[in-house]
């Protein structure tokens, strides 16, 4: 009897599904996250009987025949690369995109990362870098010591007006990348995320370019994670572990009473 399996995997691709949400929920304050939502695809048929054969009395054939799904699975975890909220924050160091694009990074073993969380100080050198003292891959140069503010531009143009200069000094260009599939990148934690085949190779251009979002200093994006929408799929995917886990019972329940019946 397969209504014990086929349940099972129902059972199992919703407590993925569960999983899913509760890191979204865990996320719901984390700068630049991107929730991500688990699909689903239906398993190989069994085929009882196959349509299109001839019938028993060799003057038809069978119209439809047969076939009984073997359960479900989860086919991928999906990133939603949807806008986030902007938030004020007053930093000068914070830097948000509106619209398409990544920051670069350079990350361990000189590996370049991209993120979308913006929220960059600078280091001991002047250089503007990640919270967790990344640099920002860009030919923006060193910020003197002596910077009374840094204006960045919605076109990512880099601006510090130091000591008493009346002009600003031009630092240089924050360029963003685009890539044609971004939900192919690979998530690594830490608001960072990898290239990959699927992704496509990164495309370097200025903010503001079309095709490409512009920058926003002193604000944030928040997560794109929705509390509302997330407790609703919760308690649907919470439903749907509860029903499989009926039919498996419903199974072992009719599994007895076959065996009760041999006895």
């Amino acid at each position: 009897m397969g209504i014990l399996a086929i349940a099972a995997t129902g059972a199992e691709a919703q407590q993925t599904n569960v999983e899913v949400i509760a890191n979204n929920i865990a996320n719901i304050n984390t700068t630049g996250f991107k929730r991500s939502r688990a699909e689903f695809s239906d398993l190989l048929y069994q085929h009882i009987r196959l349509p299109g054969v001839p019938n028993q009395t060799q003057d038809g054939t069978v119209p439809e025949g047969a076939r009984l799904g073997v359960g479900t699975r989860v086919a991928a975890i999906r990133n939603v690369h949807k806008q986030g909220q902007l938030t004020q924050t007053g930093n000068d160091f914070d830097l948000a995109i509106v619209g398409r694009g990544w920051f670069q990074v350079m990350g361990p073993n000189d590996e370049i990362l991209y993120t979308r969380a913006g929220a960059f100080n600078k280091n001991e050198n002047g250089q503007l870098v990640t919270l967790d003292g990344f640099q920002i891959e860009s030919p923006v140069g060193q910020i003197p010591d002596d910077t009374v503010q840094v204006t960045i531009n919605e076109a990512g143009q880099v601006f510090a007006l130091v000591g008493n200069d009346a002009v600003p000094q031009d630092l240089g260009q924050l360029n963003i990348v685009t890539f044609p599939n971004d939900v192919g990148l690979e998530p690594l934690g830490n608001n960072l995320f990898r290239e990959t085949l699927s992704s496509g190779a990164p495309v370097v251009n200025v903010p503001g370019t079309p095709g490409f979002g512009t920058i926003k200093q002193a604000y944030l994006e928040a997560s794109n994670v929705d509390p509302v929408k997330e407790i609703t799929e919760l308690i649907s995917a919470q439903r749907a572990y509860e029903m499989n886990s009926k039919v498996i019972q419903a199974g072992d329940e009719m599994l007895a009473t076959i065996s009760k019946g041999i006895r």
